[in-house]
């Protein structure tokens, strides 16, 4: 099965954003509508082949967005050559995450959530650290260009302790390294930064 084949968590946007009341751009940080769109998620989510989801704007695929911070420091890194989409060949992230899958034993979305970004971060990156602390920011959103138009992600920072290490997997996709928050926004990294790496940039400093 291709990857454009896998069942994949959806939402309606009409319901998702309440015909537009709650549509945002850039980073919603409100504890209120966090909590809003957290329920509205968490009751209308449907499934589609992915295939089918890239393609169609009535739907939102919600994405767990992880930003693994270490103090001050944050984890980035930069998509090589070997990577899947030539479209981000070369670019700078510092999110990890990606697509949901329902799983029927999960007693809540808070669950599913958590299954899909503990196997995402299991999947691409090795984590060293004793102490893991997960946090909610907030959700993205960018319907600027045509991968944001149909998707949202949650953002959760992960801090880990100082002596903590991060590696990738797939070292032939990614190339990571340790960089200050302050030093996202410097013009030569920020402008090579993903639409929603940018975003959450500017809201972790």
């Amino acid at each position: 099965m291709g990857k454009m084949d896998e069942i994949i968590i959806v939402v309606p946007r009409e319901q998702l954003f309440q015909d537009e009341e709650l549509a945002f751009q850039g980073v919603q940080r409100d504890t209120a509508a966090v909590e809003t769109i957290n329920r509205i998620i968490a009751e209308n989510y449907t499934t589609l082949r992915r295939g089918d989801a890239e393609e169609n704007e009535t739907y939102k695929q919600p994405i767990p967005y992880c930003v693994i911070r270490r103090g001050s420091e944050i984890y980035m890194y930069r998509r090589l050559s070997g990577g899947g989409e030539a479209r981000l060949h070369d670019k700078l992230s510092i999110g990890a995450g990606g697509h949901m899958n329902d799983n029927d034993r999960a007693e809540s979305f808070r669950e599913v959530l958590r299954i899909n970004l503990e196997r995402e971060l299991e999947e691409e990156l090795i984590i060293h650290s004793q102490s893991r602390e997960f946090t909610t920011v907030g959700f993205i959103n960018d319907d600027g260009n045509e991968v944001g138009k149909v998707h949202i992600g949650l953002l959760v920072i992960l801090d880990i302790e100082a002596g903590g290490t991060v590696e990738v997997r797939e070292t032939d996709q990614l190339q990571g390294e340790w960089i200050s928050a302050q030093g996202l926004l410097q013009e030569d990294v920020y402008s090579r930064l993903e639409s929603w790496s940018q975003i959450a940039a500017k809201a972790l400093v």
